[in-house]
């Protein structure tokens, strides 16, 4: 399974459609670790784009701080699941909690 993250200064960026690139993980889901890691730069912002450039990369699950609900449902659409709610951090400890089951979430920090 791919899982991307946006990202901003080398941590998770709050605001899904202003990162500067994302880090995209394959993890095995079964033995629960990261098995690739690639890092993209993002695309021009323009509403939604991203959902769909996304998907095209195989990825399955985005984990972000906030996101507009036109992102949202665009995923879905898609077969993408979408955490929202995290906090900053880096990337790989991020994918790790979640994949233990240990990742704390809050609400969704974008107002869009």
């Amino acid at each position: 399974m791919k899982i991307a993250l946006p990202v901003s200064d080398k941590k998770l960026c709050l605001h899904f459609g202003h990162c500067e690139q994302f880090e995209v993980f394959d993890v095995d889901e079964k033995t629960k670790h990261i098995t690739g890691r690639a890092t993209f730069s993002a695309p021009p912002h323009e509403p939604g784009l991203l959902p769909r450039w996304l998907a095209d990369k195989g990825v399955k699950c985005v984990i972000a701080g906030g996101m507009g609900s036109r992102a949202v449902a665009i995923f879905k659409e898609n077969g993408v699941n979408v955490i929202t709610g995290a906090q900053p951090g880096e990337p790989a400890a991020i994918v790790r909690d979640y994949l233990e089951g240990r990742l704390v979430t809050g609400s969704n920090v974008c107002d869009h």
